[in-house]
């Protein structure tokens, strides 16, 4: 299984958003190479300490990326397969690994397969390639047949990922994208709903070509393990921790993200030693800057992403504290059009914040506890938070505070720590007696105490 992703910063893009490109595919306009806008992206991603690039969607689908109709091809919206290919290569000349979308629980009704099931009806070949699949009924759209939707949804068609010619399908399309473009990994969109022997398939099919290659899934609810294990995927996205990440801020509830991360990772944790994909916001949620009302909270929230166990990630633009809500029906609305500015616009909304994630991804790559550590809950309070990071004879201490004035407080240090502490975060230095701590926090900020 692939290790690199556990000492990974990952940097979140949606491509179809970012760059602009129309809200539906005509599927007879020449390729834009839109995608080449996306290699100054490149550099400021490892400016932040990007060490892996997620790319949303690429391939060739009717309107937002999740309805393939071609797994083969570049989406003509974004280019050509040339113009993927040079992205890819691109980014591994900047030292940022690449992991696409595999989206294979469903397909667009413009998927040339579904498209001749339209057409041929019970004479198509690929009538088996579809879940529940029937022609004694109608489906939403008029079609004199039925079929499976996701989640109700039937402008996304389900596959029948039993049908041997549809796992080949899909899995000769990974190979190219593995042998072709050079991608380093894949997120599995709607993990949780897709088969789990095609699952073990996919990973033993990926790791035959590439053995450092990465899978991660799409999980929102259930046990992670059931999904990231040696036969499936090497992780999952942290949704369980995402929500506490924010909510435990916007309501002053510390205890809300310290009872997750001491069930994940504490003594005992059902996810110790499995490296959660951790972030604040992505493509499907609110930018994490709309659910704080006041965005000093920002600073706190990403000193906790960044030492907390797991893989963190930021979505595009959220680096400034951009805000953006979805809308009934409409992604849009956080997944926009951005131009990348040569320096830092006075207008961006939090100027400092994209320093303060580089400030954090430098000190989460100096410090192995931070990536490997054990996880255990020193102190928690409404607006206080404090664990220890431990990995053979290193202890990190974080420190974290909500509140908008400088709390003192008082954290044990393990058995036959050091004395003498200092804070790799901000600089200083503090003794320990009698195993205790005592520590001023900045207001809406932390502390990262090692030993000196």
């Amino acid at each position: 299984m692939a290790t690199w992703a556990t000492d990974a910063v990952f940097y979140h893009i949606y491509p179809l958003g970012l760059c602009g490109a129309p809200a539906r595919n005509d599927f007879g306009a020449a390729p834009v190479e839109r995608l080449d806008r996306l290699e100054p992206w490149l550099d400021h991603a490892r400016g932040l300490g990007a060490t892996a690039l997620y790319l949303g969607p690429v391939f060739e689908s009717t309107a937002h990326g999740y309805d393939t109709a071609d797994y083969w091809h570049v989406d003509r919206r974004l280019g050509t397969d040339e113009a993927l290919a040079r992205l890819v290569s691109a980014a591994h000349d900047r030292g940022l690994r690449v992991v696409l979308d595999g989206v294979f629980n469903h397909v667009g009704r413009d998927f040339w397969a579904f498209r001749d099931v339209v057409e041929r009806g019970e004479a198509s070949e690929f009538a088996s390639w579809f879940a529940g699949l029937r022609f004694d009924m109608r489906s939403p759209f008029g079609d004199p047949f039925a079929y499976e939707g996701w989640a109700g949804h039937f402008d996304l068609v389900k596959l029948n990922l039993a049908n041997a010619d549809v796992r080949g399908h899909l899995l000769g399309a990974v190979r190219s994208w593995i042998v072709d473009f050079g991608i380093d990994g894949l997120r599995l969109d709607a993990a949780d709903v897709v088969d789990l022997g095609f699952q073990r398939e996919l990973a033993a099919w990926c790791r035959s070509i590439d053995p450092d290659f990465w899978l991660m899934g799409e999980v929102v609810h259930g046990d992670y393990r059931r999904w990231a294990n040696p036969d499936t995927l090497d992780s999952v996205t942290n949704y369980e921790c995402y929500k506490g990440l924010w909510s435990s801020l916007a309501d002053r509830n510390y205890f809300e993200v310290a009872y997750t991360l001491n069930r994940q990772f504490g003594r005992g944790g059902i996810y110790a030693g499995l490296p959660l994909y951790n972030f604040a916001d992505n493509h499907d949620q609110d930018r994490v800057a709309s659910r704080l009302a006041d965005p000093r909270l920002l600073y706190p929230l990403h000193v906790l992403l960044f030492t907390m166990p797991g893989v963190p990630s930021i979505y595009y633009g959220s680096e400034w504290g951009i805000h953006g809500r979805r809308l009934p029906g409409d992604d849009r609305p956080v997944r926009p059009a951005l131009e990348l500015p040569r320096t830092t616009p006075a207008h961006v909304p939090e100027p400092d914040l994209a320093g303060t994630i580089r400030r954090l991804a430098e000190l989460r790559a100096s410090l192995p506890e931070l990536r490997l550590g054990s996880y255990r809950q020193v102190l928690v309070a409404a607006e206080q938070l404090a664990f220890a990071r431990e990995l053979d004879d290193r202890t990190a201490l974080v420190a974290l505070n909500a509140a908008d004035l400088p709390v003192t407080v008082t954290v044990e240090t393990r058995a036959n720590g050091p004395e003498a502490w200092r804070d790799a975060l901000n600089g200083g230095e503090w003794r320990a007696e009698d195993g205790r701590l005592r520590v001023e926090i900045p207001p809406s900020w932390g502390r990262v105490l090692v030993g000196a």
